[in-house]
């Protein structure tokens, strides 16, 4: 697409017929090698003499040849990860829309505050009166969550979502057994997560699945007619990860109440109803809440992450351990189940109190925002969603047209039949256009699903530039342009992988090549 009028030239010639450059460079777009492919073995950036008169005390361990590690200079090797540092593609390069995944903007006041000293420099092990400021940041962070869900307590030691999704569980397995019942299996949607059904199975539960309905949510009647007295809880994902809230949520839980279980709430989408609904109004019993997602903080890569889990007085006993308590006007941290304070705990779901990083992050963006900020988030997020949704519905296909989203917008694959393209053709042309794809083939009861999660952080503007985008792939995919699609990206520094070989064969670790081990 020509973008001469907003001022930008156009390419004359397309990149693969401009000539090649001696550096294999193409101006700032740098081609980068591995450290080990750029490092010379003979090289060492640190070359310590070996010292005199001290004994050997490797014995036996001492290698018999030098390990095979790249040499580089200071300059080289902060250059070289420099570089990899510009390939990657991050919520502070441009839109994110990865659907289900909340990739909202990460304030620079929350680094701030959680860089300050006396949080970043804390010590897990250190007596609890040194630390009466980081343990009231975490009291004023649960009294947040607790007055947002209308819960009766909250664990803050889960290190993710899935961590508080066992916890939860857990708890739920708990209070099942300190009642004398012995319940087996768990319900969950088709419409749920992934994570659901394997934390259940983890846990040693029976899972069962729960067709959706055309309109992409959870029937009552479902509900009713797989419970039975072997059923301990449902996990259902409200707003769903169809992007829709689910409407009899209150009547479903009434009736998994009934049959003596429990109702476990998956909470990665809070943020579409942070300040517009408290789940405990819907009969929830346990639900986690990412603050990574929800309160800023973009996530992945491993983390940092922190999932508190919430706990209706039905299975507030069964908290975890470490808890907060109050004793003479001080705080501190309950450590052992069965200590007071903590008498039918379920136990300890992580060496420590959670992740203080987290929740610095997490409660500075929560009194930035106040009661009425947060609930305007929800909302914009929800119109962010519903705008980019109604700005393509005439050139894809959306499975579920007949209800508003909520936080996201779904699009299925059937605006490509007959066109020879799929949807990861999309992702792949996607990135071209300098976006990271949004998520794909995700949920699964959507054939070619296409998940676009634009959150509450992006302007107008942003958001105009990537439907302007999404527009001119469809319309190229429909008037035949195979080319751009074929074999995309084009203009990434690597092209599109063989993805079903690198999942079967990957490569792992890289091997000298024999022309290089022979020198």
């Amino acid at each position: 697409m020509n973008r001469e009028g907003l001022g930008a030239p156009a390419l004359v010639a397309p990149l693969s017929a401009l000539p090649e450059t001696f550096t294999g460079n193409r101006a700032l777009d740098l081609e980068e090698g591995l450290i080990f492919e750029i490092g010379r073995a003979e090289v060492c950036g640190v070359d310590l003499p070996m010292p005199e008169g001290r004994p050997e005390r490797l014995g036996g361990l001492r290698r018999a040849e030098a390990p095979d590690l790249p040499g580089l200079s200071e300059p080289e090797a902060m250059r070289h990860y420099v570089r990899l540092s510009r390939m990657n593609y991050g919520i502070d390069s441009g839109l994110f829309p990865l659907g289900s995944c909340t990739m909202k903007h990460n304030p620079r006041l929350n680094e701030k505050m959680a860089r300050l000293a006396g949080f970043a420099d804390l010590h897990p092990l250190q007596p609890v009166s040194t630390v009466q400021g980081a343990l009231e940041l975490m009291r004023q962070l649960s009294r947040q969550l607790l007055a947002l869900t209308g819960m009766a307590a909250v664990a803050l030691p889960p290190k993710a979502g899935a961590h508080g999704e066992l916890t939860g569980m857990m708890a739920i397995k708990a209070a099942h057994r300190a009642h004398g019942r012995n319940r087996t299996v768990v319900l969950v949607p088709e419409s749920a997560h992934g994570t659901n059904p394997a934390t259940a199975a983890l846990i040693g539960y029976e899972v069962r699945a729960l067709p959706a309905r055309p309109d992409g949510t959870v029937d009552v009647e479902t509900v009713r007619a797989a419970l039975s007295p072997d059923v301990a809880a449902l996990m259902l994902t409200n707003p769903n990860t169809c992007g829709l809230f689910e409407r009899d949520i209150v009547e479903i839980a009434a009736a998994v109440h009934a049959a003596g279980a429990y109702f476990y709430c998956d909470g990665a989408n809070f943020n579409a109803i942070l300040g517009k609904v408290r789940v405990a109004d819907l009969g929830v019993d346990a639900m986690h809440i990412n603050l990574h997602k929800t309160f800023s903080t973009p996530h992945g890569g491993g983390g940092p992450g922190a999932g508190p889990v919430v706990l209706s007085p039905a299975l507030a006993p069964f908290a975890p351990v470490p808890a907060l308590l109050e004793q003479d006007g001080a705080l501190t941290l309950v450590e052992t189940e069965g200590a007071p304070g903590a008498e039918q705990a379920l136990g300890r779901m992580s060496a420590f109190h959670g992740q203080m990083g987290m929740f610095v992050r997490a409660l500075a963006w929560m009194l930035s925002h106040g009661a009425d900020g947060m609930r305007q988030a929800s909302e914009d997020a929800v119109l962010a969603a519903n705008y980019v949704r109604a700005s393509l519905m005439d050139l894809l296909s959306a499975p579920f047209a007949e209800r508003p989203a909520m936080h996201e917008a779904l699009f299925d694959d059937s605006w490509l039949a007959g066109t020879g393209i799929t949807t990861l053709d999309v992702a792949k042309a996607l990135i071209d256009e300098g976006y990271h794809p949004m998520t794909v083939y995700f949920p699964l009861v959507v054939h070619g699903a296409m998940l676009i999660e634009p959150t509450e952080s992006e302007s107008k503007a942003s958001l105009d530039l990537f439907i302007g985008a999404l527009r001119d792939l469809a319309m190229a995919a429909k008037a035949g342009d195979m080319a751009r699609f074929l074999g995309a990206p084009h203009y990434a520094p690597r092209r599109r992988l063989d993805e079903t070989r690198a999942a079967r064969a990957p490569m792992l670790r890289w091997v000298r090549p024999p022309s290089q081990a022979a020198e």
